[in-house]
């Protein structure tokens, strides 16, 4: 899997991030970086509150 490693550097995931803090950052993560998948444990719990 590609990284992109200016991506990385520019958008760091902030400490302690919130739920919303985390799912945003991780779709816009997919959108530019291909170096890992949305973690499992994130994904369902995106789908219990309906988000994918």
């Amino acid at each position: 899997m590609k990284i992109n490693r200016e991506w990385h550097e520019k958008h760091r995931m902030p400490e302690k991030a919130t739920f919303e803090q985390r799912v945003k950052w991780h779709l816009e993560h997919q959108k530019n970086c291909q170096c890992r998948t949305i973690p499992a444990k994130l994904t369902e719990e995106m789908k219990a509150k309906g988000m994918i």
